[in-house]
């Protein structure tokens, strides 16, 4: 009886995108570990309900660069998850794996250094989206609008928390 519901709820997760990326799950189309972060390349991109195109568009991603996490493959396409949670099915060729953030905290301090006591550089909006370069423990390097700076990594959507760049 346990194995039985192991396996119901492993395959819920699987349906649903939720396993964790502790269980180093790595997609069937391109070997890439899953979940993992990618960015919109297009500047519009249909969101699916289904892989393929006999399914209906539930929206339209309309914001170039927004990072989202892939959270399946099958064949060409893409599970897909944004900030909101919301996702769908999206053509593989919508997407680029270059990384961006998003900010999550109105009035975002770039900081010279990774040093909450290091001078303030810019201010990011929320909802900005900025490019992600390295990342350590707490702290990730962002450029946006001509800015570049660091940021705690617990105000950005786009980036794992233990997450660590080069």
């Amino acid at each position: 009886m346990r194995m039985a519901a192991l396996i119901v709820g492993l395959m819920a997760a699987l349906l649903t995108g939720t396993v964790s990326a502790a269980t180093d799950e790595r997609g069937p189309v391109t070997n890439l570990p899953l979940p993992r972060y990618v960015s919109m390349k297009a500047s519009e991109g249909n969101v699916r309900r289904g892989p393929s195109l006999t399914h209906r568009i539930d929206w339209i991603y309309t914001r170039r660069d927004m990072p989202l996490e892939i959270t399946a493959e099958y064949g060409h396409w893409r599970r897909v998850r944004d900030a909101d949670g919301a996702g769908g099915w999206v053509h593989y060729s919508l997407l680029s794996g270059v990384r961006t953030v998003l900010v999550q905290q109105d009035m975002l301090e770039l900081h010279g250094r990774p040093d909450a006591a290091a001078p303030v550089n810019a201010k990011l909006a929320l909802g900005v989206v900025a490019r992600l370069g390295k990342c350590e423990t707490a702290w990730c390097e962002l450029s946006a609008g001509g800015y570049d700076g660091w940021a705690p990594k617990s105000a950005l959507w786009g980036v794992a928390p233990d997450e660590i760049r080069d």
